[in-house]
């Protein structure tokens, strides 16, 4: 994969970057609850403050639909990126016309301003060219630094990048380094742990892993729908019954692509989902109650998933095993996070895992800072995952 960075970007100073961030951060009572996703622009910023280029930050937040909702404004991040950089932060009230020009122009060399939601303008997510093209007047150059919103075909992610010079910020380059290493050039044998509900949501991506990967692991929901479209008694539990041939036509697929398939060989059932329930595990070629449900994946499952992450050099993540949010039924997924972030610091594997769940179950586990990589785009991920080209990253190449 080879996509412009700011390693190509020369001359710099005095020239202003129009940069794409990510600020649809998590907000409570107008305060910004949750600032990973301002720290994760800093590397950013700062090189490019270093360079001596002015900065002016472009985000979305929420949905306005093109309108202007002051309950929807960028300023009340304004503080805590000021905290996190250690230098001031302006703000302009519009990120397009004499309100965002006379702002950048009052800049020093090395300033840094944060643009009004783009989304306050129609044209945003029209991508309408009219719109990149005021945008682009602010600007010499481009840095897109917003992996989560490269999948949408926007004005600030897609259409700008095409007007000016444009590269891949640290964070996206971070990014596309992890991925490039995790299913575009990985170091093999690979195996990919696919969790979650429900295999109609991930039908692209289980087609694409299959033909990818040397070893896949389907937990969560879906391994359900797996058990029983191989005619495995499944009892009460949550499947799409009605998936079940697709589910067939993918086994089949994974043995003509040479993908061996992990399915539960135990499972841990409960008839309700509620803290500390009553559980039993059961081997899958054994009777389930009607009344019991499938929860978590048992403990010879898990054994011969970390047994498998052993025998592999990179691990691809996306989706929990069981039902996590609810203990006991979070324990197959910390037992198995747990293994991949030992192999992980010890270097034995490459283990990069995304999806808002995964995240979640990860960080449930105590093991983020263990994972070589943890990606927090969800639907970027997802897309990438099943093979599917990104705008935003389409846009950056050299």
């Amino acid at each position: 994969m080879t996509f412009r960075t700011l390693d190509d970007a020369s001359d710099l100073a005095g020239k202003t970057a129009l940069v794409r961030v990510d600020f649809n951060v998590p907000m409570e009572d107008g305060k910004v609850s949750d600032d990973t996703r301002l720290r994760s622009a800093l590397p950013t910023i700062q090189r490019l403050r270093d360079a001596g280029a002015k900065v002016a930050l472009l985000a979305h937040f929420d949905r306005p639909k093109g309108q202007r909702v002051p309950e929807m404004s960028l300023q009340p991040v304004v503080d805590d990126l000021e905290r996190l950089l250690g230098a001031p932060v302006r703000f302009a009230d519009d990120c397009v016309g004499d309100a965002a020009r006379t702002a950048i122009a009052d800049l020093d060399a090395g300033g840094v301003i944060l643009l009004e939601n783009v989304r306050f303008h129609a044209g945003e997510e029209k991508n309408d060219p009219a719109f990149a093209a005021q945008l682009a007047a602010l600007g010499d150059l481009y840095v897109n630094d917003a992996f989560s919103a490269a999948h949408r075909a926007h004005t600030s992610t897609e259409g700008l990048a095409r007007l000016l010079p444009a590269y891949a910020g640290e964070a996206m380059k971070r990014e596309l380094e992890a991925l490039d290493a995790a299913l575009g050039n990985p170091v093999k044998p690979v195996l990919g742990i696919v969790g979650g509900a429900k295999v109609s949501t991930k039908l692209d991506l289980l087609k694409n892993l299959v033909g990818r990967l040397d070893r896949l692991a389907i937990g969560g929901g879906m391994a359900n729908t797996f058990l029983f479209a191989q005619g495995i008694d499944i009892g009460g539990s949550l499947a799409e019954r009605d998936m079940a041939e697709t589910a067939r036509e993918i086994i089949a697929e994974a043995e003509a692509r040479g993908c061996e398939l992990l399915l539960p060989i135990d499972v841990v059932v409960a008839t309700e989902v509620k803290p500390e329930a009553e559980t039993r595990a059961v081997l899958t070629r054994e009777e389930i109650g009607e009344d019991e449900k499938i929860l978590d994946a048992g403990p010879l499952t898990v054994e011969k998933l970390v047994k498998a992450m052993a025998l592999s050099r990179t691990l691809i993540w996306n989706g929990p095993l069981g039902v996590f949010e609810v203990p006991p039924f979070d324990a197959a997924t910390v037992k198995a996070a747990q293994a991949a972030g030992q192999l992980a610091t010890s270097g034995a594997i490459t283990a990069v895992a995304g999806g808002g769940d995964t995240v979640s179950a990860l960080n449930h586990a105590g093991v983020v800072d263990q994972m070589t990589f943890v990606s927090t785009a969800g639907g970027a991920f997802l897309e990438w995952m099943e093979g599917k080209p990104l705008p935003g990253v389409e846009a950056l190449r050299a």
